[in-house]
């Protein structure tokens, strides 16, 4: 193996006074549940020589496939090993928050080969937006590549930005897939209308094809795939094991990162409320309630720029089951969010010694917690109990 261990670190609930201001702060949670007793943990690179890696998936066999933001794929071997950049992956708009985005294996991949990802798509006069290709990923006679590529889903309407684009794709347990999409930053308001898909969950059919059963389905004026609205920028978004339903994180603004529960045809509030102000400390439309808008689960002031969420179902934490994680990408930490049901009781920051944009974080076959560093030199790292053996 060439993993190497690139750090030791002792987890504790409360890591003094600065983590129970932060934790009274941020959407009530509180510390001092059971499951968040110290944890010591180690960190090792699994790989390396990634370029801004941005979404990672498990092979069956073990490897696993990641997406780079400039626009490459990888298979990345048990040992770390980095495959060439797969070919046929489309061209993207790679500015700043645009690139090659998350991506989801088929649930019947061992049959069909069959890959799906999120992209920023490049569409002329320097407009774009979040759109979903699959592909049948191809490792015979040769160097791995794509074949059969069709893009089926396009983020309308088109925007001249380089902001929020979401891109996190998820499958269901019926079969669908979610999408997260961004409200594209210059057009916050279309995130409460419906006859566009900026700032909206989706849902699809793995074709690209409407579900009878969405939402919003036969009613004038309103696009069918959406699930739910009034959302900023979905980076993170996992299927709860318990409940099967969706979780998702989203950038607030300045402060207001939350977790949702996304219902059916519901809306949650952005740009009408949130728990964070402007940029500039302006005050982002009407507060933090209203009639008719949901509230998120949980929230944290300050943010931590929320990417990447799953729940641990592993036996390598068995303190950890049924918890959340979350990567930060300005707080450079991993979030350890403590759920009971649908509820949020306590969160630590983890990982905060590193100093690393944590992009993604997915649970592995092995039940570690695996890690992409959102830097030019990035890095898949893996969370294992300090005393685990490579």
């Amino acid at each position: 193996m060439s993993m190497q261990a690139s750090g030791l670190f002792n987890m504790k609930a409360a890591r003094g006074a600065m983590v129970a201001l932060m934790l009274a702060a941020c959407g009530g949670a509180v510390p001092g549940s059971a499951s968040m007793a110290a944890t010591s943990v180690k960190v090792e690179t699994v790989a390396e020589g990634l370029e801004q890696p941005w979404g990672l998936a498990f092979l069956p066999d073990g490897r696993m496939i990641v997406t780079e933001k400039p626009g490459r794929i990888r298979i990345v071997s048990k040992d770390g090993k980095l495959s060439q950049p797969v070919a046929g992956v489309p061209e993207v708009d790679d500015r700043r928050q645009g690139g090659l985005l998350g991506i989801a294996l088929d649930p019947k991949f061992a049959e069909n080969r069959l890959i799906y990802f999120a992209f920023s798509e490049p569409r002329g006069d320097a407009g774009n937006g979040t759109s979903v290709a699959r592909a049948k990923l191809v490792e015979e006679g040769g160097a791995p590549r794509l074949e059969g590529l069709q893009v089926i889903f396009h983020q309308m309407p088109t925007i001249k930005s380089s902001a929020h684009f979401g891109g996190r794709v998820v499958f269901a347990p019926d079969g669908t897939l979610f999408v997260t999409l961004g409200e594209r930053y210059s057009q916050k308001e279309k995130a409460q209308t419906l006859d566009n898909l900026l700032g909206k969950l989706v849902r699809i059919n793995p074709d690209g094809s409407v579900p009878k059963d969405n939402p919003f389905v036969g009613k004038p004026g309103a696009r069918p795939e959406i699930w739910s609205y009034g959302h900023r920028n979905i980076q993170g978004a996992a299927i709860n094991p318990t409940t099967g339903k969706i979780w998702t994180v989203e950038h607030g603004a300045k402060g207001g990162d939350e977790i949702n529960i996304p219902e059916p045809g519901k809306n949650y509030g952005w740009p009408v409320i949130t728990w964070g102000v402007d940029y500039s400390g302006a005050k982002i439309g009407e507060g933090t309630h209203k009639e008719g808008m949901e509230q998120p689960i949980h929230y944290w002031n300050p943010s931590i720029a929320t990417s990447g969420l799953a729940f641990y179902t592993g036996t390598l934490f068995p303190e950890w089951k049924g918890d959340v994680f979350v990567g930060g990408l300005a707080g450079q930490m991993l979030a350890h969010v403590d759920v009971e049901g649908n509820k949020v009781v306590g969160w630590e920051p983890l990982l905060q010694d590193l100093g690393e944009r944590i992009r993604d974080v997915v649970q592995g076959p092995d039940g570690a917690l695996y890690l992409l560093t959102d830097n030019v030199e990035g890095r898949v790292l893996r969370v294992v109990p300090a005393t685990a053996q490579k």
